[in-house]
C-alpha cells in the first residue's frame, strides 16, 4: 500500500451545536486532496480530536470518508487507544467499512512497558487484514515506542510504517534497522526535510491543510536532488510550521490551524471541550504568518 509522501492527519469539522459538519467535511476533503496535494488523509487522529468523538461518530466518518475520497486518496484511520480490546474491535470495524490503513497511537496515560507496547500492536495487527502505521508521540501519550521495538514491530507483515514524534537520533535507528520496505513517517511538519535527509519517506502533517502544496513541491525538490532548493523552501515555510504549534501561549492543536482553515476560506468550526478557540491575541498571530 503506497500512502504518498504527504498525509493530512485532517481535522473534524464541526458546527454551531458542535456536531460533525458533513458539508463541511466533503468541502474540507476535496481542498485537502485537490488545492493542497495530499495524497492520504488520516481521520479521527489527534488532529481530529479523537479524544472526544464518539465511537458511533468515529465509524461515521470513516464510512463517509471512504465514499467521498472515491479514490482519489488513500483514507486511514485513527484507531488506536490505550485499550487494546477495544482499539482491536475498533480497528475491525474500520476495515469493514473498506479504509486503506489504520494509525495505532501508542497506548497513552497507563505507560506500558516496550514488551507491552509490542503485544499491543501486534494484537491489533493480527485481527485485522490491512496496514496498519505505529503512531509514536511521547509528549502526548507518556510512553516512547523505542527504537528497538518498533523494529521488531517492523518485522510483522502488516505493521508497515510509523509515525515518528521522537528525535532524529530515533528515527535514524529505525530507518537502518527496520525491515525492508517498513516506511517512517515525521509526525512534525518541522522535521520534514530533516527526516527525509536520514532516510524517511514523508510527512504526516498538520500544516499541510493549508501549505501542503509548498510542503509537497519541497518533499520533491529533494527527492528529484535540488537540495538547495528544498532547503530555500523548509526556511520559507519553517515560521508557519512552527507558529502552527508554538503560538504566543503554546495553544494546543488543532486549534492554531482550524483558524488558519478560516483564513483560507475554510470553516471547519470551533473545539469540544477540554479544548478551546484560539483568542483575538493568538488568531491576530497565525494570520501574521500568512502576511
Amino acid at each position: 500500500m503506497d500512502y504518498g509522501r504527504l498525509i493530512a492527519a485532517m481535522v473534524t469539522p464541526f458546527d454551531s451545536e458542535m456536531k460533525i459538519d458533513w458539508n463541511q467535511a466533503a468541502n474540507l476533503m476535496d481542498y485537502l486532496i485537490e488545492e493542497q496535494s495530499n495524497d492520504s488523509l488520516v481521520i479521527c487522529g489527534t488532529t481530529g480530536e479523537s479524544p472526544t468523538l464518539t465511537e458511533e461518530e468515529k465509524l461515521k466518518m470513516f464510512e463517509f470518508a471512504v465514499k467521498h475520497a472515491n479514490g482519489r486518496c488513500k483514507i486511514i484511520a485513527g484507531t488506536g487507544s490505550n485499550d487494546t480490546a477495544h482499539t482491536v474491535h475498533l480497528s475491525k470495524e474500520a476495515e469493514k467499512l473498506g479504509v486503506d490503513g489504520l494509525l495505532l497511537v501508542a497506548p497513552y496515560y497507563n505507560r506500558p512497558s516496550q514488551e507491552g507496547l509490542y503485544q499491543h500492536y501486534t494484537a491489533v495487527a493480527e485481527a485485522v487484514s490491512i496496514p496498519c502505521i505505529i503512531y509514536n508521540v511521547p509528549g502526548r501519550t507518556g510512553v516512547n515506542v523505542d527504537a528497538d521495538t518498533t523494529i521488531r514491530l517492523s518485522q510483522i507483515d502488516n505493521i508497515v510504517a510509523t509515525k515518528e514524534c521522537a528525535d532524529l537520533d530515533q528515527l535514524t535507528e529505525i530507518v537502518a534497522g527496520a525491515a525492508d520496505g517498513f516506511r517512517v513517517y515525521s509526525g512534525e511538519d518541522n522535521m520534514t526535510l530533516p527526516a527525509l535527509a536520514i532516510g524517511a519517506h514523508g510527512v504526516i502533517s498538520v500544516a499541510s491543510h493549508v501549505i501542503g502544496k509548498d510542503m509537497k513541491t519541497m518533499i520533491d525538490c529533494y527527492l528529484q536532488g535540488d537540495v538547495r532548493a528544498a532547503a530555500q523552501m523548509h526556511s520559507k515555510l519553517h515560521p508557519i510550521f512552527k507558529g502552527l504549534f508554538f503560538c504566543p501561549h503554546r495553544v494546543p492543536n488543532p486549534a492554531p490551524v482550524k483558524h488558519a482553515l478560516r483564513i483560507r476560506g475554510i470553516d471547519a468550526g470551533g473545539l469540544r471541550l477540554p479544548l478551546m478557540n484560539v483568542t483575538e491575541e493568538e488568531g491576530r498571530f497565525i494570520e501574521s504568518l500568512f502576511d
